[in-house]
């Protein structure tokens, strides 16, 4: 018996399809390439976390998460106007990448083609390509939103179609009418749509923000991703959670029980301050994201060859550069004026370059000022 890739074979790929720099950068690089929020952990939560390890919260937590946690996720998930969930319908993991890597390594058959609009989050096609299926990557449209005539062209005999709302790296919110036109095409095509929303709480007025749980007759198909990274501050602390069906709950669980164990016992504790607690921090970190995405347009306005549209949600800037040179070429030029960016091809966006705004104001004015002069000077 064989198999479209060996595992030796989609490593390689990984690796090849990889852009990420594997040298330390210089000390005074100052780096816009990282989703990283700046902001501490609420005290709330990093309050919880203690109580918890001082109460003996140091042993194996249940291998598909807390029950208390699992029920207030599904409540959350819930909802007015949504289809209710149960705690069975809930899976705790090692951060949202665990969430994708095991729902997607548990949904994803060998051949399998899995449809993923492109500019987006790199980790779904090496997910798809370690599980053995195809990722179709799908170009969207001029102003970066779904191209609904081209997903429903290719949809027929696919198994999958994988987004990521708010969009990371376009900054892009998808509208419901366009989740509703997608859950059309899901329904026509019998395909499974994997939902990553781990910036929901990071969208900007007027700008509406509709989760795929929102969206009637989705329920049933739906595998919604989510993540406490983003909205809390809580990278580090790696946690995450996946919503789906019971049968996809119980196929991704096991995927992850046999690669990842038992979340650990305290941070969910602290995961079950960071959603029942106070929220006052979520709003305050959103008010300085504004400001700085408001900063970071000022700064680019103006500068020669370069584009960029006001980013709906997230904390990143997804800038288009002169066609003549490619965005790992602009990329290393940026680097050899000190600053570390993304090159937009290692998101399926050739011709952009991405920032992250979700550092302090000084350093961000600093980088994106030497990012103005740069693009400035290689200007034909």
């Amino acid at each position: 018996m064989t198999t479209p890739f060996t595992p030796a074979d989609r490593v390689q790929h990984i690796v090849e399809n990889s852009l990420r720099p594997a040298t330390r950068p210089p000390a005074d690089m100052i780096s816009l390439a990282s989703g990283e929020p700046d902001f501490p952990t609420p005290d709330h939560i990093r309050t919880a976390h203690t109580t918890a390890l001082e109460a003996g919260a140091t042993h194996y937590a249940a291998w598909s998460g807390a029950p208390d946690l699992r029920e207030a996720l599904a409540a959350h998930a819930s909802g007015p106007n949504r289809p209710p969930r149960t705690p069975e319908q809930v899976l705790i993991t090692h951060g949202g990448s665990g969430a994708l890597a095991a729902t997607i390594l548990a949904c994803v058959n060998p051949g399998d083609r899995v449809l993923i609009p492109v500019p987006t989050y790199s980790l779904y096609a090496d997910l798809v390509r370690m599980a053995g299926g195809h990722p179709d990557l799908i170009p969207q449209l001029d102003n970066l939103h779904l191209d609904l005539d081209a997903l429903a062209a290719a949809a027929p005999g696919a198994r999958m179609i994988a987004i990521c709302n708010p969009c990371n790296p376009t900054g892009i919110v998808y509208t419901a009418e366009e989740l509703t036109a997608l859950r059309d095409i899901a329904e026509q095509h019998d395909l499974l749509v994997l939902a990553d929303e781990a910036y929901d709480h990071i969208v900007y007025d007027p700008v509406p923000f509709t989760s795929v749980l929102d969206i009637p007759g989705l329920a049933e198909r739906v595998l919604y991703i989510q993540t406490f990274s983003k909205t809390y501050a809580m990278t580090g602390w790696r946690i995450g959670y996946l919503v789906a069906p019971p049968e996809a709950v119980t196929a991704a669980a096991v995927i992850h029980t046999r690669t990842a164990g038992p979340l650990n016992t305290a941070v969910q504790h602290a995961a079950l301050a960071a959603i029942t607690g106070p929220q006052e921090s979520v709003h305050h970190m959103l008010d300085e994201y504004r400001i700085r995405r408001e900063l970071v347009m000022d700064l680019i306005a103006g500068t020669p060859g370069a584009q960029l549209r006001a980013p709906d949600g997230t904390f990143y800037a997804f800038i288009a550069h002169t066609p003549h040179l490619t965005s790992v070429q602009v990329a290393a030029k940026a680097r050899e004026w000190g600053v570390a960016v993304r090159p937009g091809s290692e998101f399926g966006g050739e011709g952009y370059i991405r920032i992250s705004f979700a550092t302090d104001r000084t350093t961000l004015t600093n980088g994106v000022e030497r990012l103005r002069d740069m693009l400035t000077a290689v200007q034909p």
